[in-house]
């Protein structure tokens, strides 16, 4: 097959953009598109002309068509490949298929048909590799303006410092001058002295509580940390000079700042490490009833990858917390589901008889309360496991059916979720092989994201109730093993649980009314994964 030239024309007539490839006069090249529009006619079902001497190839696009200029011994099965290529390629550069678009954007168009056809032959490409060398992405030049505008900003902030330290010097400068800066300056020594001397005392206070079950195997632990958590009186506003190497550190901070912005632009996902400060809640917010009571349990499921159950392990407690010491003279009247499967374990300082017949949970002494203030995720009263081998017990199954075709890899998943649960803010983390561009996602219920320094896909369904129990998912990659696209993990939360279990009523052991207490109840993933 040898093209002769390529052209983008309108209804008219005229050539808007017009791409020869073999060695032709332009008196010649302008006459056959000059006589194209006289050959089409109306009324045809086909796409292409021929005449004594060329065989026109075009495709009707918007306002224009879209012509190949060929010989008429050329394959007109390779000439309709090569107008459907540059029909794909033609809307990636001019987003408005009119004259006004295609004027815009003509250098562009040429150059993306000189990467699909060299010297009248078709090359073996695709769309995003011709945008790839169209664009000539050099990382070595962009690493090289992302360090040199670290150092002008380097240079910026070592300016500014200098300036700093200048003003500074004169301003001290002047307050010698006038006398008064050395008594100024004792006297504000002994005043920070007085403060950091009284702000050491209070901030030594440590209150005492009660500590239930001192030796007996609670294992209650009170964390105080008054000294770091807390601040007694008014912080003192201190103007220090910058330290020596500060500019320097400033400018690796920089630095690091532009190379994640520039990450940031080209696409990347950048999960910022934001460490929780010392005393905050970093798993639930904090308690504000008198008494809270958390329900939890934990998945561990293995899937077998071809159908199957290769692990099911759930792990529940039942844990308390206290915010008054004279609210620990309680009892908790529990009701659970009543699953022989499910294997009950209370803490040593918990009345077993009385759990057994009456499902309370009590201290083995009435006179010494549950202690309170325990910090995290509390005291815990009962804990329970669940093994099973039945598949049906799974809450959420998790089927990928990845097959290669030619130059491609088709992957088919889908979901199916039991009825028993609502599943909250579930994430589908699929491995993929290591790619430069995302994947071609066809169809999907729900949302994907693409972690390309991870090579993973994740597939999100903020909610799976009963209007989408069921799910699917459609994705190309190049063509690679089928095994890379395991270990599938996944990650839900639920405000349901398999026992069931549900705080009944709090049983004051002093009298009185019943303290108000609230009940959190969560289902989590600690493992669950298709293998």
């Amino acid at each position: 097959m040898v093209v002769l030239a390529a052209s983008i024309t309108s209804k008219s007539g005229k050539a808007l953009v017009s791409r020869q490839f073999v060695e032709m006069s332009r008196i010649r090249i302008e006459g056959l598109l000059a006589a194209f529009p006289k050959l089409i006619g109306s009324g045809k079902q086909h796409t292409y002309v021929e005449t004594e001497n060329v065989r026109y190839v075009y495709q009707p696009m918007e306002g224009v068509y879209l012509l190949l200029v060929t010989n008429k011994q050329s394959n007109i099965l390779e000439d309709l490949d090569t107008l459907r290529l540059l029909s794909k390629v033609v809307p990636e550069y001019s987003a408005s298929l009119d004259e006004e678009g295609i004027c815009k954007n003509a250098f562009e168009l040429i150059f993306a048909f000189d990467e699909v056809i060299s010297l009248g032959h078709k090359e073996n490409v695709t769309v995003a590799q011709v945008r790839q060398y169209c664009e000539m992405e050099s990382h070595e030049e962009r690493l090289h303006k992302l360090v040199l505008q670290s150092k002008i900003k380097e240079t910026n902030v070592v300016m500014k410092r200098k300036a700093n330290e200048i003003d500074k010097s004169k301003i001290e400068k002047g307050r010698l001058e006038k006398g008064g800066y050395s008594a100024l300056q004792s006297m504000g020594s002994m005043g920070s002295i007085g403060r950091m001397d009284n702000s050491f005392g209070n901030d030594m206070g440590i209150s005492s509580g009660n500590n239930f079950g001192s030796g007996s195997g609670f294992e209650i632990t009170s964390d105080v940390d008054s000294f770091s958590t807390k601040t007694k009186g008014r912080p003192t506003a201190a103007v220090t000079a910058p330290t020596k190497g500060m500019g320097m550190k400033l400018g690796k901070s920089q630095r690091a700042n532009q190379f994640l912005e520039s990450l940031k632009a080209e696409g990347e996902v950048i999960v910022e490490d934001v460490r929780p400060t010392r005393g905050a809640a970093t798993t639930a917010p904090p308690p504000t009833d008198p008494i809270t009571l958390t329900v939890e349990e934990k998945l561990n499921v293995a899937l077998k990858r071809d159908g199957g159950l290769s692990n099911f392990d759930v792990q529940g407690t039942l844990s308390l917390q206290i915010l008054n010491q004279d609210d620990g003279f309680i009892q908790v009247q529990i009701e659970s589901a009543g699953n022989p499967e499910i294997k009950f374990k209370t803490h040593p300082n918990i009345n077993k008889e009385l759990f057994a017949s009456e499902n309370i949970l009590g201290s083995k002494d009435p006179n010494r309360p549950f202690p309170a203030g325990q910090s995290g995720e509390g005291l815990g009263l009962l804990k329970w496991r669940m093994q099973s081998k039945d598949e049906s017990a799974v809450p959420l199954t998790i089927n990928c059916w990845p097959s290669v075709s030619g130059t491609e890899t088709y992957v088919s998943m889908e979901y199916e979720a039991s009825s028993t649960f609502d599943l909250q803010n579930v994430v589908i983390s699929v491995p993929l092989p290591a790619l430069r561009e995302a994947p071609n996602v066809r169809q999907i219920d729900g949302e994907w994201r693409f972690d390309a320094r991870n090579s993973i896909l994740e597939w999100s369904i903020l909610l799976i109730d009963n209007s989408n129990r069921s799910g699917s998912m459609e994705f190309v990659v190049p063509p690679t093993d089928t095994s890379v696209f395991f270990p599938i993990s996944v990650r839900f939360s639920a405000t349901s649980t398999f026992s069931d279990m549900k705080v009944a009523s709090i049983v004051p052991l002093k009298g009185g009314a019943p303290p108000k207490f609230s009940q959190r109840t969560q289902l989590v993933t600690e493992s669950y994964q298709v293998v």
